[in-house]
């Protein structure tokens, strides 16, 4: 993506954003809340249409990118929320996200076919190893609300990988898991590297410089720094821009006590 900008109405979300994510590499975009980090992971989805820039992938320009195109990209995302089908079970929710590599058309699946029967066991043997990959196998006959959120999330996740897309797109992966969760993750999205690129959007900060080979930070819709993890951590404007949040946080915290006679709030 080179020279994003995002407009609603008149209000610039975005500004001259650029961002590329390598082969085999572990591209994290990072920045304070209302940054545009959500904007700018639409944007690659094709949930948001940027005002101006380009879009670029396998050296061909998106210019209409939609959701619906992107598996046949050979893309997959994850969003913030996990996003499974309550009707269907485990199983049958990531079978869903292998199903661009079905052979049968939609005729043959519809009549029953004997090659739609082949397709559809061959896809289920798909999205079972990808289960098993991340240690959730054991919860494929299962309904996705009956599962705790870390394993909704699992779920989520195996469902973006069973497509084995040449690039992944995770927002937020690590909401709602605990520290030996998040480890666990951090080691899984280090093992994919070798089939695919990610696009990793976090606020967990150990996660993305543990993961991450580049990273890329947003500040109020603009880039304010980008580089390798040890770049972005000795960069004054990454750390002004994170401590600001916090200063504003603390300034916050003394008005309230001091408008409340003193009396500091629970």
């Amino acid at each position: 993506m080179t020279g994003i900008n995002v407009a609603f109405g008149g209000v610039l979300a975005l500004t001259d954003v650029s961002v590329t994510v390598e082969p085999g590499q572990v591209h994290g975009l990072i920045g304070p809340n209302g940054a545009g980090k959500t904007t700018l992971f639409n944007v690659a989805c094709g949930l948001v249409r940027p005002t101006s820039g380009r879009i670029v992938w396998r050296g061909e320009e998106m210019r209409r990118l939609k959701p619906s195109k992107l598996t046949s990209l050979g893309i997959a995302r994850t969003l913030q929320g996990v996003g499974l089908f309550p009707g269907m079970t485990v199983l049958e929710n990531v079978m869903v996200g292998a199903h661009r590599h079905a052979h049968a058309g939609f005729g043959s699946a519809l009549l029953a076919l004997p090659t739609s029967d082949k397709d559809e066991r061959l896809l289920r043997e798909r999205a079972m190893r990808a289960l098993t990959e991340l240690n959730a196998g054991h919860y494929a006959g299962r309904y996705p609300g009956s599962l705790p959120y870390p394993v909704q999330k699992r779920v989520a996740l195996a469902r973006a990988l069973v497509a084995e897309p040449e690039l992944l797109l995770l927002d937020e992966p690590a909401s709602g898991l605990s520290e030996d969760e998040m480890h666990e993750l951090g080691e899984l999205i280090r093992s994919v590297v070798g089939r695919m690129s990610v696009l990793l959007v976090e606020h967990h900060m150990d996660l993305v410089m543990r993961v991450c080979d580049r990273i890329t930070v947003l500040d109020s819709g603009k880039q304010i720094a980008a580089g390798t993890p040890a770049e972005v951590q000795a960069d004054p404007a990454v750390t002004e821009a994170y401590l600001g949040d916090a200063v504003d946080a603390e300034a916050d915290a003394a008005e309230l006590t001091h408008a409340d006679g003193g009396r500091p709030h629970a």
